[in-house]
């Protein structure tokens, strides 16, 4: 072998070294000699949540993915504000993330550690990340391994926000780049923006899509009529801040593909939903995921575990924390 030859292998090796070093860590049974009850320690508590509150999948699920998208996935997303600093969560883009969710990650953690030989052993990360999958099975949508083995970051800072989450009046141009700095594709950004066949949404969200959208169109011409005439009806103009709507005005509280069947419908509630269906780039996969759920829900599954790997911390990075709201 030339050396040449001999060097862009050695090259090859230390990039792929490198690129999966962190991953490797992450493991489906890593809590097997610590904590070896921890999935259903944590699923029968989410479980007492979602019967509680009947946000709290579309929560839970929502706050997994502010989470990872802002700095990688560690749960500085749950950390408080403290003295002069303003953490992720009281950012303008964070305001709206429901409690629930922060309240089914403590409750959890709570029963995690109420288990002696597992106390201050698992992540708060990993319990998120538990939880997102366990709210999503309970809601109706699959079941799923989750890779376990990340460590709580200890920084939350609410500049890291900015132009960190794809926003409601994004377009597929604005959205490709940053799903895939994260290493997604456009398949997985599809599935993953059918997270919103559950949840609901405050009327700022969209207003301007049904109100004075340009100088030729008063309502956003990709929207269905009378889609947009309920929209109005349900968010008046002079709606408190309050409101909220169903993101699927069908099945708002299932896990399934109707999100797909939605956008062919034109009743895609955000900028970013409908542009799916009106770009050609991404309409065949959307009409993919609409007629066969299994194909939809298998690309989640692998949409959710490849953002689960983003930015970990992993080994003597981060710290596993007593209280997920603050550090130790």
């Amino acid at each position: 072998m030339h050396s040449s030859q001999l060097l862009i292998l050695l090259i090859v090796s230390v990039i792929l070294t490198s690129s999966c070093g962190v991953n490797a860590q992450l493991q489906r049974d890593f809590y097997r000699n610590s904590c070896p009850n921890v999935e259903s320690i944590v699923r029968s508590a989410v479980e007492d949540k979602f019967k509680q509150t009947i946000v709290t999948a579309a929560a839970t699920l929502r706050l997994f993915f502010h989470d990872c998208f802002i700095q990688g996935c560690d749960a500085s997303i749950i950390l408080r504000s403290s003295g002069n600093n303003t953490a992720e969560k009281d950012h303008p883009e964070n305001l709206s993330l429901a409690g629930d969710g922060f309240d089914t990650v403590i409750k959890a953690k709570a029963a995690v550690d109420n288990v002696p030989a597992c106390n201050n052993k698992v992540s708060c990360a990993d319990i998120l990340a538990m939880a997102a999958r366990d709210v999503v099975a309970l809601a109706g949508g699959p079941n799923y391994a989750v890779e376990l083995g990340r460590r709580d970051g200890r920084m939350s800072s609410q500049t890291s926000v900015q132009n960190n989450l794809p926003h409601s009046s994004s377009d597929l141009e604005k959205l490709l780049p940053m799903f895939a700095s994260r290493g997604l594709t456009i398949r997985h950004l599809i599935a993953l923006s059918g997270a919103h066949t559950l949840g609901f949404s405050h009327c700022n969200q969209f207003s301007s899509r049904i109100y004075n959208f340009s100088s030729t169109h008063k309502v956003d011409p990709t929207i269905d009529a009378p889609y947009a005439k309920k929209l109005q009806e349900m968010c008046p103009q002079d709606a408190p801040p309050g409101v909220v709507i169903p993101m699927d005005p069908d099945t708002p509280h299932v896990f399934d593909n109707t999100y797909y069947k939605n956008l062919q419908s034109g009743k895609g509630l955000f900028t970013s939903d409908q542009t799916l269906f009106t770009k050609r780039g991404s309409r065949r996969i959307v009409n993919i995921f609409a007629s066969n759920r299994t194909a939809f829900e298998r690309v989640f599954i692998a949409a959710m575990t490849k953002l689960g790997r983003f930015g970990v911390k992993t080994g003597n990075l981060g710290e596993i924390r007593k209280d997920c709201a603050v550090v130790n």
